[in-house]
Order: structure tokens, then C-alpha cells, then sequence
């Protein structure tokens, strides 16, 4: 189906109003994303070109420096989760279950919320079998959490004509990827509808630090700014707000304070839940 096929224009000046629990204003949803690089393929982003350009393999420096996420970046932003005590929502291909299985412990034990990711960290236009991919990577999660995950989120946002599709027909109730909306949408499918939960590109990681190249400081000055707004806007109807992070971009040094900053200006206002996208989703359906 073409987007205009899979949901209509709803302008949200004119829309019922939504009503969060005990009187809330926002909820936020902390989206972590994992993921494992193929060192046999092209690396999906790169920090250092190689001297002579092209895309050589093995591609040593690139890799190592994404792998700095999962080995230090990833345990570092933990403790952030831990000092605020709010729950996570693990975006994580479905290889890097066993690849980083400590990860997934933690998260795990931490109550954390897993959705899918990809089985890997490939272009969803270039997967072999779509629908095969979408199972593989649900039954990878349901044997670390005992049960099916009901969010996806396609790596790099990247979706075919039937993405929607096939994923309500897998079991999956969520996707992130149609981002257009500060309040959750419902995205029709040949067989069942699929709700699209608010996911952000503004308060995202790549975005800002690997494709704009700003400074570090930005993720906290727009994540704020980003905050106060929809927080004025919610005076009407309730709103949802996004903060995308990866380990190995926000979890590094220099990087880390400014993620500790953003959750900390929103945990300090009356009104504002941290929630997992499931917690949204049942909510949302509830209205």
C-alpha cells in the first residue's frame, strides 16, 4: 500500500482529546538501540573515510568504533537508566541477541521493554526474505524475554510496500518508523491494523551528532527545547516525546552528560510519565 493508502490525514487540532493517567501531560519513551555490524559487509555508517575512498573490507576502524558501544558505551548509559530508575525500550537486531548477550540480560533484568530491529543492521529493501527476517528476529527476542515482542522498529527507518503488512501478520501491535506525529497513529494492513507510536529524527543521535555534526551539546539543548514545547502543547491533549539514543554515539565520554541532562530536565516536571512503547501502546488503545 502507498502511505496515503495506509492512513488518513488527521490534522491534531481536531481530534478527541487524549487523557493520560493521574492527570500527565507527556509521556516519554527512552529508545535504545543495538545492534550488530557485519564485518564481512559494508559498515552501515562510518566515522573515519578510508584514505583512498571506496568501502574496503574488513572495515577495521569503523567496526571497532561502533563495537566501543556495545563493549563500554552501552554499560555507561546503564547507569544513567539506573540512577533515574526508568525503564528502556531495547530496539536490537535479532543477531545481537547472542552476539552481545549480556546486553540483553541486562535489559532484560532491568524489566526493559525488547522490540524488533532487523535480525540485522541491513537496509529492509535489501533483505532476502522480509517475512523471514521479521520471525527470525521475534523468535530471537521470545528466547531471551519468554515472550513475542510487540514493537518494531526497521533499521535506519527503511520499510518495503509491505512492511506494515507483514509485520501485523507476525503478531507485532507497534511500529516506529512512519515518523509524522506527536500523538500514536493507526496504520491500516491487508489483514489487521498496526498502531505507529511517536519516534523522533530531531532528538536523534545520528542525526544530530553523525549527519549534522554538531556538537555534543546539542542533544541536550534540543532534546529540552523539544520537551518544553510539546509539554505547552499537551495543556490540550496529551502528547508523546521520543529521545533516540545508540551506545555508541550518546555512550561515549564526552557525549554522556548531555543525555543525563535531557532525562533529567524532563524527570523534573510534574506531569511527565516514562513509559516503554507497550505501556503507550495499551494506553493508546484504552482511549
Amino acid at each position: 500500500m502507498k502511505p496515503a493508502e495506509r492512513l488518513d490525514y488527521s490534522p491534531i487540532s481536531q481530534r478527541k482529546k487524549l487523557t493520560l493517567p493521574g492527570g500527565a501531560r507527556l509521556a516519554v519513551w527512552v529508545i535504545v538501540n543495538v545492534e550488530e555490524w557485519n564485518i564481512d559487509e559494508t559498515m552501515p555508517r562510518t566515522v573515519l573515510t578510508p584514505p583512498a575512498g571506496g568501502a574496503p573490507m574488513p572495515d577495521i576502524p569503523n567496526w571497532a568504533w561502533h563495537e566501543y558501544g556495545n563493549r563500554v558505551g552501552f554499560w555507561r548509559m546503564l547507569d544513567v537508566f539506573d540512577d533515574f530508575r526508568i525503564p528502556a525500550v531495547l530496539a536490537i537486531n535479532g543477531s545481537a541477541i547472542e552476539r552481545y548477550a549480556p546486553i540483553a540480560t541486562a535489559a532484560h533484568e532491568r524489566g526493559w521493554e525488547f522490540i524488533g530491529h532487523g535480525f540485522s543492521q541491513k537496509n529492509m529493501q535489501k533483505v532476502a526474505d522480509e517475512g523471514d527476517d521479521i520471525r527470525k528476529t521475534a523468535a530471537a527476542i521470545r528466547a531471551v524475554t519468554g515472550r513475542n515482542p510487540r514493537g518494531w522498529l526497521g533499521p535506519g527507518l527503511t520499510e518495503t510496500w509491505e512492511t506494515p503488512d507483514l509485520l501485523a501478520e507476525a503478531g507485532y501491535e507497534y511500529v516506529c518508523d512512519w515518523v509524522l506525529d506527536d500523538q500514536p497513529v493507526v496504520l491500516k494492513t491487508r489483514s489487521k491494523p498496526i498502531v505507529n507510536l511517536p519516534y523522533t529524527q530531531e532528538c536523534n543521535d545520528v542525526a544530530m551528532m553523525l549527519i549534522q555534526h554538531h556538537k555534543a551539546g546539542e542533544y541536550a539543548d534540543r532534546a529540552i527545547d523539544q520537551f518544553d514545547q510539546l509539554y505547552a502543547d499537551a495543556a490540550d491533549s496529551a502528547r508523546i516525546m521520543a529521545l533516540v539514543v545508540h551506545p555508541y554515539i550518546m555512550g561515549a565520554p564526552h557525549r554522556l552528560k548531555y543525555f543525563r541532562k535531557a532525562l533529567a530536565h524532563a524527570a523534573a516536571h510534574d506531569g511527565v510519565l516514562f513509559w516503554t512503547g507497550e505501556q503507550i501502546l495499551d494506553w493508546y488503545l484504552g482511549q
